[in-house]
Parts: structure tokens; sequence; C-alpha cells
């Protein structure tokens, strides 16, 4: 997520922060973490949605660069991609340093404020 080669940069940093947006999405991508490779069969089973809706929404992760795709016969099997998640975190990590600034800025106010000023 860098600002060099704003335009292509830009757009491939919306679709990571596009597919993000959806709890669904997010999911997928915590149950690839966590259970390693799977057919869209087995993905499909975790989820109280139609197999299309799902192959939409992976269709979205695919696009972002989060999963990718291999396939063996008829089966199609999914894998988390991180390097965009860890391009995320770079992106977010001043916003973490600005509020974790700020909140230890309140810890240090309501240190030096008298116990006997709450009702």
């Amino acid at each position: 997520m860098t600002t060099t080669g704003a335009g292509a940069d830009t757009a491939a940093e919306d679709r990571v922060f596009a597919a993000l947006a959806n709890g669904t999405r997010r999911e997928v991508l915590r149950l690839l973490r966590e259970e390693g490779p799977q057919p869209v069969q087995a993905l499909a089973g975790r989820f109280d949605i139609r197999r299309p809706s799902l192959s939409e929404h992976l269709k979205v992760l695919r696009e972002a660069g989060l999963v990718s795709e291999q396939r063996y016969g008829r089966q199609r099997i999914y894998r988390l991609e991180a390097a965009p998640l860890a391009e995320v975190q770079d992106w977010l990590h001043p916003y973490e340093r600005f509020w974790r600034q700020r909140l230890r800025g309140l810890g240090e106010l309501l240190d030096r404020m008298p116990d006997d000023d709450w009702p």
C-alpha cells in the first residue's frame, strides 16, 4: 500500500478494503488461516448461504489477492494469501500509534487527577 504508482495501487487497496468490509469474507479468511487450504464444498458447509453467494464472496477475495484458487479436476481448493493483509497492517500502523499515544495521554491525565473529585 504505497503511494507510488497511485492509480494501480489505489485500486488494489480499494479492492482489499472492500473485500475486508464484509463479515462473511472475513470469516472465510479466518477459516483459511486457522484450518488451512480448503475445497469450496468444505467452506460452503460452514455458511448459511447459497453456494453461488459464497462463490461471489470467493471471487471478491480472489480479485483482491487475499485468496488463491487451485483446481484439481472438478475440485477447487482455496488458500489464504496473507501479503495484502500485511500491507493493510502497514497502512494501519500509524493510526494505531496515534491512538496509543492519545490513550497514554488520557491515562496520564487521569493518574494526575485526585481520586476525591469523583462523585
